[in-house]
């Protein structure tokens, strides 16, 4: 067996800070919607994913794959949300096992109410601490490590 190719430096401290910065924007991203909407950061993505969708419906395996997560998580999360009367699930008649998360009034309303307290909580804990030069660099990178994963997740 080959010796693993270890990190020098500059990789560590990439890794390293993407890490810690990933973890603490999720962390507060969490807590302002918590604290403020009542909403976890999933349940505002599925809402998100869903006011975009046309309709406002989309598939549980479609949205499943638009959050990056199992079908279970899914189906936790939007069994959460039709608790609160944001999502409702319908059966899908093309499909006899297919079901259609469907936002409610509710939930759009409640979607509307949370954004732009949210995207301030984006703005300070990221965006606005970086330069348009930092943000390019930035959706670059995480750009390609998306695409190089998502095709990898497609083999």
């Amino acid at each position: 067996m080959s010796e693993p190719r270890w990190l020098d430096d500059l990789e560590m401290a990439a890794w390293t800070s993407f890490v810690e910065a990933g973890h603490r924007v999720d962390r507060a991203l969490e807590r302002q919607l918590k604290d403020e909407a009542g909403l976890s950061h999933p349940q505002y993505e599925i809402l998100v994913h869903l006011a975009d969708a046309p309709d406002g419906e989309l598939r549980m395996a479609e949205l499943a794959d638009r959050l990056i997560t199992s079908k279970s998580g899914i189906t936790y999360q939007v069994a959460q949300l039709e608790k609160l009367g944001l999502v409702r699930r319908r059966a899908c008649p093309e499909q006899a096992r297919g079901v259609y998360a469907v936002l409610t009034d509710e939930g759009s309303a409640r979607l509307r109410g949370a954004a732009p307290a949210h995207v301030a909580r984006v703005r300070e804990v990221l965006i606005d601490v970086l330069d348009r030069e930092q943000l390019a660099v930035l959706a670059e990178a995480l750009g390609v490590v998306g695409r190089r994963l998502r095709a990898h997740d497609r083999a």
